[in-house]
């Protein structure tokens, strides 16, 4: 029993870094990688799909990325949901293939992503005291339907905190990673 909230708490803690790092990918940090054009999203054919699934996206040279089209005809709409995201990204066309210029990161729009990173750990931390939460609260029922012991509840709240610790570090480690990058020139 206990060791299944304790692997279950685990578990639910790899998934918020996963998500973690999932969201910090989609941080530019001057570098051309496929995975920011990862939540562009656009209409194919009625539907909105990602824009993995209506073109290839590559990267040509370390400022720049490549997209091509499957379809000849979802060429302006690629282009069109590319200029629309979020990123302030303008690309240029050239017969079946868009480019997408990366402009170098100033040093403002550097320590402004620093802190979208910082606010990102945050919340990854914050996900997984709750985790840590839900498990303590699951230990602590167990203890007043009498399944374990007083010693068991506080060797597994315990064993839950080690856990926890482990994740937030693993958080830390995941931002300080990504704060290198972005300071990068």
């Amino acid at each position: 029993m206990l060791a299944e909230i304790k692997q279950d708490g685990r578990t639910r803690m790899n998934k918020s870094l996963e998500s973690l790092r999932h969201e910090l990918a989609k941080i530019r940090t001057g570098r051309a990688h496929p995975s920011l054009l990862e939540h562009v999203h656009v209409d194919y054919y009625g539907s909105e799909v990602p824009i993995g699934q209506a073109a290839s996206v590559a990267v040509e040279d370390a400022r720049t990325l490549s997209v091509t089209a499957w379809d000849k005809s979802m060429v302006k709409v690629i282009e069109k949901a590319i200029l629309t995201s979020d990123l302030g990204l303008n690309p240029s066309t050239a017969g079946q293939v868009i480019r997408i210029p990366l402009p170098p990161l100033t040093e403002e729009r550097r320590k402004e992503l620093g802190k979208i990173v910082h606010h990102e750990g945050e919340n990854a931390k914050i996900a997984i005291r709750n985790i840590r939460r839900d498990a303590n609260h699951h230990i602590k029922e167990l203890l007043k339907e009498k399944q374990i012991s007083e010693d068991d509840e506080r060797k597994a709240e315990l064993d839950i905190q080690n856990i926890t610790d482990l994740a937030v570090a693993k958080v830390d480690e995941i931002v300080a990673e990504k704060e290198k990058e972005l300071l990068e020139i």
